[in-house]
């Protein structure tokens, strides 16, 4: 079982913001709860840092004295998630360059008969240039990271006359 461990001294500062994290109803779930065991373990200085993990709602007592651990070394820094492996990328860097680089150039100007790009125009472009499929959600998502936006076209505006059967006579000369 670990040692007892108590929490340092904290700042004014650091104890507003503690008492506003545990508090909050927008901050993700877990900084909350780790919030709550360092202010349980603020009002109570006697209060073992596995007592505190489980009143928050730990399993284990080993959670808490991980938190206050944590808390003591790096601060409020210290209860935020720490960086997490995850699936490795599927395709290199390059070939999102490539992707980003032809949305980002007009179809007619590379010698494709249409003035803009769908969805599945860029899709079937970038597969004959780079002979690799993407899926819809890779594009939209490399797309909306570089900061590229798809623009709607409106339907009624090149069907006027099915929407409005006096579109010719309001539009005038």
């Amino acid at each position: 079982m670990p040692k007892k461990l108590s929490v340092r001294e904290v700042t004014t500062e650091e104890k507003q913001k503690i008492e506003r994290l545990a508090k909050s109803r927008t901050e993700p779930a877990r900084l909350v709860q780790r919030a709550k065991v360092i202010q349980a373990m603020l009002e109570d200085p006697s209060l073992p840092s596995g007592q505190a993990g489980r009143l928050v709602g730990y399993q284990s007592e080993a959670a808490g004295w991980r938190i206050v651990k944590h808390f003591n070394t790096q601060g409020l820094a210290g209860l935020e998630d720490e960086p997490r492996s995850g699936r490795p990328r599927t395709h290199p860097e390059s070939v999102r360059s490539a992707l980003v680089s032809l949305a980002t150039q007009k179809p007619e100007g590379i010698g494709y008969p249409f003035k803009l790009w769908t969805l599945e125009r860029l899709q079937t472009a970038f597969k004959e240039r780079e002979g690799l499929h993407l899926s819809d959600s890779t594009i939209w998502e490399w797309l909306a990271e570089e900061g590229l936006e798809w623009k709607r076209q409106e339907s009624w505006f090149h069907e006027a006359e099915k929407h409005d059967p006096q579109f010719v006579e309001k539009r005038g000369a």
